[in-house]
């Protein structure tokens, strides 16, 4: 309470929470907006057939905007791919090359390319979801999901859902430069929190109807409380690289002489590698409805293939794992750069004792950063495939030649979930987790700042004084 106090006593910390808590409203009322020419009622019958999988872990992302396909039923995903295409070119094209090395104003270049990428993204996934709602069944009843399919329904939903998308983008922009932490990561922050009230009563609804037994909630509780303490365990794990600081004489004063250390976060990258390993293989199911029966580019093929990718099968559950170990690295090279903290060790005196000034300490960080990169990828990549277990379990039959033997082997429990009927597990829990401790790291920072300058103050009175 003392903490929550302060918060509000200091002016700027204050407008900064109170902005992003405004624009976190209107990105959930935004939330509640049905795109024109939708029929809810068999919408609610489709998106019930698809609560699991790959549909789950998309929609819990946008806040359960893409269930009920809202103006912001594409969330932030489509930001989120521009922002990786952006990353990897960089590495690729010599002329983004360069701008990332022009400080601010190659900053702002990027980021204006990754706009219009967010765009362009926004208008292919959306057309993807008019076909899908134009292809798809009729809802029990016969009612139609979409009243009047066509071209005009087309159009309609790929501006409305785009122009969403913009503004979405725009939400997270403005919370990261007005407010207090990463826009886009609270965004998605507040559509979990949202359903896991909801998750919550549809469980003990379960445990009502026998659909679930006591043994496999109890089971369930303790494996949620495993993860939450295995999450904070490791984001505040470091690897502490010991600086030395040699001594020099600066005019009559002796400076330097200290031992100091450099934290190496095991994690580096957070909860971002599974956000964009998320996001890419997100991206091939809104293309689906096109090459199924019916679509406009129908092939049987690749729609087949696609089917593979979804959440369970054998295909996704490796793409997804070398995707958070690659995005990972790749993350974790683009926010620390051991050449730059080497050079600077350097100017300043410093050194690792042992090992030369300069490459030779460059190459010592960036050995030492690579194999905790590893660990936190692998851990990264256990907790993201827990919600599989907890959902649909592990689809082992489209493996060839052992498939099928290890489908009548394994426990039913392991091949079919524990019948969780909503998605929440690894992921969420990582998210959850991941952004509230950096959004509190954050308002702590502005805190002790505040404090230790109020503190100097004091301390340069009391020294007049005397």
């Amino acid at each position: 309470m003392e903490t929550l106090k302060n918060i509000f006593a200091i002016p700027e910390l204050r407008k900064r929470v109170l902005f992003t808590f405004g624009l976190l409203a209107v990105y959930r009322v935004g939330g509640h907006i049905t795109t024109p020419g939708i029929n809810r009622v068999a919408l609610a019958e489709l998106t019930q057939q698809n609560a699991a999988g790959l549909f789950g872990l998309y929609d819990m992302f946008s806040g359960r905007s893409l269930s009920q396909m809202t103006i912001f039923a594409l969330g932030v995903m489509p930001y989120i791919s521009a922002s990786i295409i952006l990353q990897l070119l960089t590495v690729v094209l010599p002329y983004l090359e360069r701008l990332s090395k022009e400080g601010e104003l190659g900053r702002r270049k990027i980021t204006q390319y990754t706009r219009y990428g967010t765009i362009l993204l926004s208008i292919v996934q959306s057309f993807g979801i008019a076909i899908f709602l134009e292809t798809s069944t009729k809802a029990a009843g016969g009612s139609p999901l979409v009243y009047a399919p066509g071209w005009s329904f087309r159009l309609m939903t790929v501006l409305t859902m785009t122009t969403g998308s913009v503004l979405v983008m725009w939400l997270g922009e403005q919370i990261t430069e007005r407010g207090i932490g990463n826009g886009m990561s609270l965004l998605i922050y507040a559509g979990i929190v949202v359903g896991l009230p909801r998750g919550a009563v549809t469980t003990f609804r379960q445990l009502e109807t026998g659909e679930m037994g006591p043994i496999r909630l109890i089971l369930l509780i303790i494996m949620m409380i495993a993860v939450v303490g295995a999450i904070v365990f490791v984001e505040r794990g470091h690897r502490r690289v010991t600086v030395q600081y040699a001594r020099r004489m600066v005019g009559r004063r002796m400076y330097g002489g200290a031992s100091t250390h450099i934290p190496l976060k095991v994690n580096t990258g957070g909860v971002m590698p599974v956000i964009f390993a998320s996001s890419i293989l997100a991206f091939p199911q809104t293309l689906k409805p096109m090459f199924d029966p019916g679509g406009m580019l129908q092939n049987a093929f690749v729609s087949k293939t696609i089917t593979q990718l979804g959440i369970g099968y054998p295909l996704y559950n490796l793409l997804y794992v070398t995707g958070i170990i690659f995005f990972a690295y790749f993350y974790t090279a683009i926010i620390f750069n051991p050449d730059d903290v080497a050079e600077n060790m350097r100017k300043y005196g410093g050194f690792v004792p042992g090992i030369r000034p300069g490459k030779r300490t460059a190459e010592y960080i960036d050995a030492i950063l690579a194999r905790i990169t590893l660990a936190g990828a692998i851990y990264l990549a256990m907790i993201a495939l827990l919600p599989e277990f907890m959902l649909t379990g592990f689809k082992v039959e489209p493996i060839p030649f052992i498939g099928p033997w290890l489908d009548s082997k394994l426990p039913q429990f392991i091949t079919q979930g524990m019948n969780v009927t909503f998605y929440f597990g690894g992921t969420s829990l990582l998210i959850i987790v991941g952004v509230a401790m950096d959004t509190v790291q954050q308002v702590e920072s502005q805190l002790i700042m505040r404090h230790y300058d109020g503190f100097m103050k004091k301390t340069r009175i009391r020294g007049r004084r005397s």
